[in-house]
Formats: C-alpha cells, structure tokens, sequence
C-alpha cells in the first residue's frame, strides 16, 4: 500500500447532502471548492440512509473523479447503527474514488480506531493500493477533551474538523446559528474549542479546518468567521453554499505581498545566519526562527497551490 499524502489543499470543504445527486454532481463539476463530502449523516433522516449511499455510488460510478478536487464522505457516528453499512456499501464499489472518510461525533481515540480497522478490511477486500484517509470532528465537549490524544490516534489523520453546532448543543449554548456569533458573550465564544483543536492538529501535524457557518446568506458574517479561524493557523474552512466558495478561498489564500514579504524575510534571515547572526530586523520586524516557521508555511502553501 502506498504511503498517505503529506498534504491536500483543503482551502473550502463543500457539504453535499447525499440525498441530492443534483448537488454532488454540480459540487464536484462545477464549483471551485478544493474538496467536496457527499454527507450519509446530519443531512439524511434514517428512512434515506440505503438511498444515500446508493446516490454517492451512482453518482461516482458515473462521473469520472475531477483530479484537482478531494472526494470524500461522511458516514454517521460509530455510536449508531448506519456507519459500518456506509463504508462497506461505498468503498466496496466506488472505494478507488474516495480519498478520504470523514468521522462525526469522535470522542476518543477507539471510535477512530474502530473506523480505522473497518476501512483497512475494505481495501484490502476491494484491492485498494491507495490508503483511504480519515478527517476527525471535534463536536462534542468530550471530543474536545480529548483531541490531543484522539490526533496521535491513527496515521490515517489527515485533518480535524471543528463542529460548532453538535458542540453547542453538547456543552447547552443557546445560539440556534451554527457558528455565528453570539453578541451576549463578550468575547469570541468559539475561540477555546478553536486555539485547543489548533493546538492538537499542530501538535500531531495534520490540518485544521474551521467548521461551518449556517446563515450563508450573511457573507459579512461568514467572511468574519473565516478570518478569524485563518489567524489561528486553521487551514480552510467547511462550506454550505457554493456562494461561500469563492470568499473562503480567498480568505485562505496568501496574498501576493504574503508571499513576498515571507520570500524577503527567509532571504534576509538565511544571509543573517551565514554572517553568524541569530536575530535580524526586517522592515522594522524582529525576525528569528519562529519567524522563519511561519513564512516558510505560506511557502508550502503558495506550493501546494501551484501543485493543484
């Protein structure tokens, strides 16, 4: 089996219910997110679940895989009935066109484990030389708990994912808008599950991803999401509306004079460092290793993006 990828563009994640062909369809062939999910889970009443998984068969089998975007899905909690039935149904049939399975509700390292074990049976049934990757949500305050621990779970980890509404339902928050602000709280009210979920996937070197926004016609609203999470060093961001496409992908992405100034600052600090210094001013910006860690991330980007 050949090795995980070190790294996928993950800029916009796009939600498709898998009730919907007309959705999966339009949102791998006509939309610019960098990774569509067909959704088994939130999106499809348990009446739908054998219909769902027909769809993102269907659907797979008749299209051919666009090569610039990520394909995934996401089955329901190992805490339910349904999500063996949905990687065995998926993978078993169209398991060479997924790339990765996404994990809802995980609240410790066995439920990744569990998943994990199931999907390494498949493709070994299925010859599949290509590992299927796992995306881990964080919605639950016991999830949250315990992300340090459920990162390290499984080499399989490509990135977590941040779930603002089944996480403020679980700690009993009030807000009905999933991910929107609360103006009662006078701070940020998602930035601890937003700095600890970022600790956890630096700490274990995979992704994080900023969850979604549910007022999609508020752009102002989701645009102050999105930058928010950017700053924290999250990687992209879950989307719901092909509107929210484009000013997610902007968001994070670096700008031209990012990138430039990060180029003049490695350049400036690699000359430094051969003259036997270890710290230096650039345009009025103390820089020294840690700074070079942060251009050189806008680097790998800026790379990654040429790449796609």
């Amino acid at each position: 089996m050949t090795d995980m990828p070190n790294r996928r563009l993950r800029r916009t994640e796009l939600a498709t219910p898998a009730v919907s062909q007309k959705m999966m369809i339009k949102g791998l062939l006509e939309t610019e997110a960098d990774e569509v999910f067909f959704d088994l889970e939130a999106s499809v009443p348990d009446s739908h679940k054998e219909v769902a998984r027909k769809n993102v068969v269907e659907v797979l089998q008749k299209i051919d895989k666009p090569k610039k975007k990520t394909v995934a899905f996401r089955i329901n909690s190992v805490e339910t009935p349904f999500w063996h039935d949905d990687l065995q149904k998926i993978i078993r049939h169209v398991g060479e066109k997924i790339d990765c399975v996404i994990v809802p509700k995980v609240n410790r390292s066995s439920d990744v484990q569990i998943v994990e074990k199931a999907i390494k049976t498949l493709e070994n049934e299925s010859g599949i030389d290509a590992p299927i990757g796992l995306e881990v949500i964080i919605e639950t305050a016991e999830g949250l708990l315990r992300c340090g621990e459920i990162a390290f779970s499984s080499d399989r980890i490509e990135s977590f994912i941040f779930g603002p509404g089944d996480y403020a339902a679980s700690i009993g928050m009030s807000s009905l808008v999933i991910g929107g602000h609360v103006e009662e709280y006078p701070g940020h009210i998602w930035y601890y599950p937003l700095f600890t979920i970022r600790n956890a996937s630096a700490a274990a070197g995979i992704q994080a991803i900023d969850g979604p926004y549910a007022l999609y016609s508020d752009l102002e609203g989701f645009e102050k999401s999105a930058k928010t999470s950017r700053s924290l060093g999250f990687d992209g961001k879950w989307v719901i509306h092909p509107s929210q496409i484009g000013p997610c992908n902007r968001i994070y992405t670096p700008t031209k004079e990012e990138i430039e100034k990060a180029r003049k600052i490695v350049e400036a600090y690699e000359k430094a460092v051969a003259q036997g210094l270890g710290a230096i001013s650039v345009d009025g910006i103390m820089v020294d290793d840690a700074t070079i860690k942060i251009a050189q991330r806008i680097f790998d980007l800026a790379k990654l993006l040429e790449s796609s």
